[in-house]
This record gives structure tokens, sequence and C-alpha cells, in this order.
């Protein structure tokens, strides 16, 4: 039986994640894959608003900072379990989602871009300023999850580290399940006609409007939860996270990867991730570099380096 590329994706990604840890040469290195696995689960949100519906948001971090002051706030204040945090930051996510959408989604090309710029603006001045609530600039401490603990008590006793690293790599795993499964979905093929021409989408009965909003709430959920995980797992979160650069942080991520693709979105955000742990030592020259490295894939891999690096090689297998 010969296995589609979704589960070929799916058991290669599954099984590099449980592979990698046997060469890691000290526990830092679990905590760098944790953080890859969690920007790859907001970028591959972006890949199914852009990639897929071909929409450009600037302001997915605002997102992101609503999960994580969710798991922050909710447990102090409502008296929620951070897992059920995670649940209500997602859903406050969609509902602003479907909210500010409706009216944006309207928008084209850099006119939407600048328009989701100012709600990721709107929400990090509101986590800056908001001092009796956020803490302000300062941060926030976030509780923690509690899930290492009841494993310890069934006999899995992990370090922090392991925990992180195998807890979002399964999200990450779902997440990208999640997102492959809606490709080749009624959905999925409704937004790639968008993508392709909204105009031409209109007239075989597509309701672009809905599918646009559809594709935007589902990526703020995804910027949400991962939010909400590194929130969790630094036990710490301050208004950066949802701060300008981290929006172009995600869409260069995207980009860089390919922006079509889930595999792509992974790479890309393994890529930028890991480059400024391994750029340390040319500190005064780390943004000159990752400038330069996106400047040469811009040129040379215009898709992005999965989708062309497949594109070669199916140009050879031909």
């Amino acid at each position: 039986m010969r296995l589609s590329s979704k589960h070929l994706t799916l058991i290669v990604m599954a099984a590099l994640i449980a592979a990698a840890p046997f060469f890691f040469p000290s526990g830092y290195y679990f905590r760098v894959g944790a953080l890859i696995f969690v920007n790859a689960l907001a970028v591959t949100g972006i890949v199914i608003l852009t990639g897929y519906a071909g929409q450009i948001s600037l302001g997915h971090a605002g997102f992101a900072g609503i999960g994580g002051y969710a798991c922050a706030l909710a447990p102090v204040h409502l008296g929620l379990h951070p897992a059920l945090a995670v649940v209500l930051g997602a859903v406050i996510s969609a509902v602003l989602a479907f909210l500010v959408g409706r009216p944006i989604l309207r928008l084209k090309g850099y006119y939407l871009g600048v328009a989701s710029l100012g709600f990721g603006i709107l929400v990090a001045m509101v986590l800056n300023n908001e001092r009796g609530l956020t803490k302000g600039p300062d941060g926030i401490e976030v509780p923690d999850l509690g899930l290492r603990a009841v494993l310890k008590g069934w006999g899995l006793d992990l370090s922090n580290g392991e925990f992180w690293y195998a807890f979002t790599g399964i999200c990450l795993v779902i997440g990208a399940w999640i997102a492959l499964n809606l490709f080749n979905s009624p959905t999925g093929r409704a937004l790639r006609a968008l993508h392709g021409s909204e105009v031409a989408a209109g007239t075989v009965g597509i309701d672009v409007a809905r599918v646009k909003l559809q594709a935007f709430v589902i990526s703020a959920v995804y910027a949400s939860v991962a939010g909400s995980l590194t929130a969790l797992q630094n036990k710490f979160i301050t208004p950066d996270i949802a701060g300008f650069m981290h929006s172009v942080e995600m869409v260069t991520m995207a980009v860089l990867g390919g922006v079509g693709s889930v595999p792509g979105a992974i790479l890309g955000a393994g890529i930028l991730t890991l480059l400024p742990q391994v750029l340390t030592v040319f500190a005064e020259y780390e943004q000159l570099i990752l400038g330069l490295v996106m400047m040469l894939v811009m040129i040379f891999l215009r898709e992005g380096l999965v989708p062309s690096i497949l594109r070669k090689f199916r140009g050879r297998g031909e």
C-alpha cells in the first residue's frame, strides 16, 4: 500500500521529533527544540491563511499575546486550570478574529496587511498599558501546567526540557495533521480556489467572504495556542509576544520555508529559530546574516525552500 504525501509527511515528522533527542549534546537543546515546535505551530496557521487562502496578516502576534496572557490571567482571576486557560485563549482569539476579520478581510493586498498590523499593535498597546492587570512591560508570571507532575506520579519522570520538547512536539504533529487534512477537504479546495482568483472562486459558487473569514479564524487559533504554549513553557510572559517583530518573524518563517507548504513552515521555523543560536559568535552581524539568507532564498528559491527543492527533484525524476 502506497502512503499518501500527507501520511508520509506526518510519519517523517514524528520520526524526526522522536529521533532528534538521541543526538542532543546537552539538555539545552530540548528547550531549543520546543521553541522550534511552538514557532512552527504558529507558522502553520500562517500557511493556512496566506499559503492556502492568499490573505496577508501582519498582526497575528496579537493572537499569540491573547493566548499567552489568557494562561497568565485566567488561573488567577477566574480560577481556571492552565489547560482550560489555553482553550479560553483560543476561543477569545477565534471570536476576535471573527469580529475583526469581517471588516478587514474586505480589503486586499497591502491594505489588508496594514489593517491586520493595526490590530496587532492595538493588542500590544493594551498589554503594555494595562499595568494593573498585565503588569505592563515588566511581564507577568504564568502558573505551571501541572501535567509533568501527573506524569511523574504515573512513573514517567521527565526533566522540564524533555517534557516540553515532547509536549510541544505532539502539539505540532496534531496541528500539522489538521492543516494537511484541511488542504484536500472541501474547505481547503475552496481556500486554494480563492488564492488563485477571488473572482473565479465567486463565479463557481464559493462564498468568498465566508471562506476568507474561516481561514483567518483558524490561523488565529493556531497563533493563540502557540502563544499559550510559549507562556506555559517559560512560566513568564511579556507584551513582546504580541509585538510587530514577532508577527514579521512568523511571516518570514513561512516565506522562507514555503508559504504554501506545511513542511516548509516547519523547516522555516527551524532555520530562523536555530540561526540566532548558531550565530551567537557573530552577534554584531546576526541581523546582517539573517537578511542575506532571506535575500538569497528570495532570489534563487522564490517559492521557498521546500517547494523549490521538491520541484528540482521532480524535474530530475522526469
